[in-house]
């Protein structure tokens, strides 16, 4: 199995999933340098995956689609071709944010191991665990950490 040791920037495809045995898996879209190909090449799809305790927090706390990144680790070729490369991260930085979308129906998000929605006729937001467990109702987006460490201290740190 071949690897290489490089970086690669690019922007979060979807919300970072968590993995087994503590590690986390995202998708990078890496743009195609259209001044160096045919135009008829697209965006390369790099999965990548981290068991550092630290970048998978970040990951599955801070990471959006849309993020800019930096990711930086041991590139694993595939083993037959067609199949994907996976690109096994040791260092990540946060290049560029996505901007914050403007709710205008009912939205689902996650904050770690809750799961949270976002109503656009409402400031209260209910709040779950991820396993379906009811936490409570956020008095507006800004009181949603502080209802999740509240619960937290009570019911211990699993979710």
């Amino acid at each position: 199995m071949d690897t290489k040791h490089c970086s690669v920037d690019g922007w979060v495809d979807a919300i970072p999933s968590p993995g087994p045995r503590g590690t986390a898996t995202f998708d990078l879209i890496v743009p195609t340098d259209l001044d160096a190909v045919d135009e008829d090449i697209h965006d390369t799809v790099v999965t990548c995956t981290s068991g550092d305790p630290r970048i998978v927090h970040e990951l599955l706390n801070r990471i959006q689609p849309g993020d800019l990144l930096r990711a930086t680790g041991t590139l694993v070729l595939p083993p037959a071709p067609g199949e994907p490369a996976l690109l096994v991260v040791d260092a990540l930085e946060i290049l560029d944010t996505a901007l914050i979308p403007v709710l205008r129906e009912m939205v689902l998000d996650r904050y770690g191991d809750y799961c949270v929605i976002y109503d656009a006729d409402r400031d209260q937001v209910p709040v779950f665990t991820a396993l379906g467990q009811w936490v409570g109702l956020a008095d507006n987006p800004d009181t949603i950490t502080r209802l999740i460490d509240l619960h937290e201290r009570a019911n211990g740190t699993d979710a």
